[in-house]
């Protein structure tokens, strides 16, 4: 499975990330909390060029939490750089987030000073692919709707300064993916979480892999959730039984598979069957932990 996709809107934004980066201090960068290496942009240390990063682990309350975890403290280990789990949901780790940037940003504040220069406020873009929780975690942070949500990919379509307190101001930029995706477990992982736009994929094809790993990594969430009559059939098979259980049916009965595909997905993406991290820690050797 390789899906090229890079909308004319998604190239522009690159551009105005690159001209922006001379206005700010740090780079926020938000991943996928439930596919934090998948959801990495990997064009990103290139756009960001050498500013200081803190990653934030965003929608970290629909993920596995021993596995955000284990993620966190990789990277902090590998990169050298804050990394910050948040829950988007209760607005935990906030306020972590902005000591992980006031920490990232000390050394040039001090050589600010040293000049004469103080400046209390810090200056961060946030950055990451569509639907990670960026537009929400801003809204957390400035305790009120400042930048617009939804939970499909391409909300944000510009960029746009919001000020939090007296200590920070954040940039937020359109979600930004990258032209190709070569690795199909990559393009799997983004599509189940809803980065993709299911337009892009088969939905049947979707939940058919999907049903077939969730059997395999997750199965108790997925019998708790659909209370299969037997746990050995084949994704198929389990497709169809819930769309007979849940599903309208078409004309002369026959089950709406379609309907019952795109069903699954959104449970899944809603998070109906519990906290699921669909990355596995072993893809941070083959992706290269570089900030």
């Amino acid at each position: 499975m390789s899906i090229q996709w890079f909308p004319g809107h998604m190239a522009k934004a690159r551009r105005e990330v690159t001209e922006a980066l001379k206005l700010v201090d740090v780079v926020i960068e938000i991943v996928d909390a439930r596919l934090p290496v998948s959801s990495r942009n990997p064009m990103m240390a290139e756009v960001t060029q050498n500013k200081p990063i803190v990653i934030v682990l965003g929608k970290a309350d629909m993920a596995d939490d021993g596995m955000t975890a284990l993620f966190r403290d990789q990277w902090k280990k590998n990169l050298h750089v804050p990394v910050v789990a948040v829950d988007n949901l209760h607005g935990q780790g906030m306020n972590i987030l902005i000591e992980a940037a006031k920490q990232a940003t000390a050394d040039k504040f001090a050589k600010m000073a040293k000049k004469g220069i103080r400046r209390k406020t810090i200056r961060a873009m946030v950055v990451g692919i569509p639907n990670v929780g960026k537009s929400t975690m801003i809204n957390r942070l400035a305790k009120r709707s400042a930048a617009k949500t939804g939970d499909k990919p391409g909300v944000t379509k510009q960029q746009q300064w919001i000020k939090v307190g007296q200590e920070l101001e954040l940039l937020d930029t359109p979600g930004i993916l990258w032209p190709k995706f070569d690795d199909r477990d990559v393009a799997l992982r983004l599509a189940w979480s809803g980065a993709i736009k299911s337009t892009l994929l088969e939905s049947q094809e979707l939940a058919l892999e999907l049903l077939s790993w969730l059997n395999k990594q997750y199965p108790q969430a997925l019998q708790n959730r659909y209370q299969f009559s037997s746990m050995t059939m084949t994704s198929a098979e389990m497709l169809e039984e819930i769309g007979a259980k849940r599903v309208a049916k078409k004309a002369q009965d026959v089950i709406d598979v379609e309907r019952a595909a795109e069903l699954v997905l959104r449970d899944v993406q809603t998070g109906l069957l519990g906290r699921i991290t669909f990355d596995e820690l072993t893809m941070l050797d083959s992706f290269g932990d570089q900030a």
